[in-house]
């Protein structure tokens, strides 16, 4: 059987890299997944998949091995309450396995290398409002990103213009906004907002209250994940070498979000707010005027309709382990 091209998926074994290497397969390209862990609720569909440590550069170097392309999604992270409390951990593994599998790729000479970085990446200074404007790519600088996590994303990304720019290794760089749906994790101090929501409601009775990190009227944008790995692919196949935004450009509140899933549920879901707890900037939305541009595209999947597919994985998965779902 012939093949488009022979790639690399690093963090293959995570949410949005599963995805990514199903999709790749489904396009005709031979692919190799490599993580720490193998996918948690579906087997991988690569045609190769090897447990690897990619702070280690021998496993960096061995990933690489016989590939022309490189998608780099491997990361230790989370949402915003593990990135708060986790800063030393993410940077010194993010940092290890980024640096080092960019040089892999170098040195094994492969042709075109994605780095997927985030929207932590944009100063603190322009989402002090609930009422954000959308962030726009030129915005990075001058440079305040989120402590920790999102400086080595910003730091990873100059490494990516460096490398092409003396290397002549192409690189890509999608910064993605609030990705979610099925088969991420939603339980255990990982998970993003979506995923929490989601699996708070589809535990509670109707009449129940959820806690809601902060006031609730913090505001994010929401991508679904179908929408991130096309957008993901049609970036590589790009000639644009800056970083772009991936993500919805439709700013909603996270008390907004509640209700949302709420009436996917079909349940009268009240709100109490933990003023304590992390809950990140307080606005961030996505400026998708050069994803138009440079793609042609945008995404496609409306959060209701997103947020439903989500709602049903998560509270068919909770019944799947012995939970019980009021209404399900």
């Amino acid at each position: 059987m012939s093949f488009k091209a022979r790639v690399l998926v690093t963090g293959a074994g995570g949410f949005i890299g599963h995805h990514l290497t199903s999709f790749l397969v489904d396009q005709g390209y031979w692919v190799r997944g490599v993580d720490v862990k193998t996918p948690e609720y579906e087997p991988t569909r690569a045609h190769e998949f090897e447990l690897r440590d990619l702070t280690r550069f021998d496993s960096c170097l061995a990933a690489v091995r016989g590939v022309d392309e490189v998608y780099g999604l491997a990361a230790n992270m989370g949402g915003i309450g593990f990135i708060e409390t986790h800063k030393a951990e993410i940077v010194r593994d993010n940092t290890l396995i980024n640096l080092q599998t960019i040089e892999a790729a170098r040195i094994h000479g492969v042709s075109r290398y994605l780095y997927t970085s985030s929207a932590c990446i944009y100063p603190g200074y322009k989402q002090k409002s609930a009422d954000v404007a959308p962030l726009r790519e030129e915005d990075a600088y001058p440079a305040d990103p989120e402590d920790g996590y999102g400086w080595e994303k910003l730091y990873m990304e100059r490494v990516c213009r460096h490398y092409t720019e003396d290397f002549g290794l192409e690189t890509r760089v999608v910064r993605f906004h609030n990705i979610f749906g099925p088969l991420g994790t939603y339980e255990g101090g990982r998970e993003k907002s979506p995923a929490a929501i989601c699996r708070k409601v589809a535990l509670a009775t109707s009449g129940d209250s959820i806690e809601v990190w902060g006031d609730g009227l913090q505001t994010r944008s929401y991508c679904y994940i179908d929408d991130c790995v096309q957008g993901i692919f049609r970036l590589m196949r790009s000639e644009h070498r800056e970083p772009l935004n991936l993500g919805q450009d439709r700013l909603i509140s996270i008390n907004e979000l509640v209700d949302m899933v709420a009436k996917i549920a079909g349940k009268k879901i009240g709100r109490t707010h933990d003023l304590t707890a992390p809950q990140g900037v307080r606005g961030r939305n996505s400026d998708n005027t050069k994803l138009r541009e440079v793609l042609g595209w945008e995404p496609q999947v409306s959060l209701e309709a997103g947020l439903e597919l989500a709602y049903r994985w998560i509270a068919g998965e909770l019944v799947r382990t012995g939970r019980t779902v009021p209404g399900l």
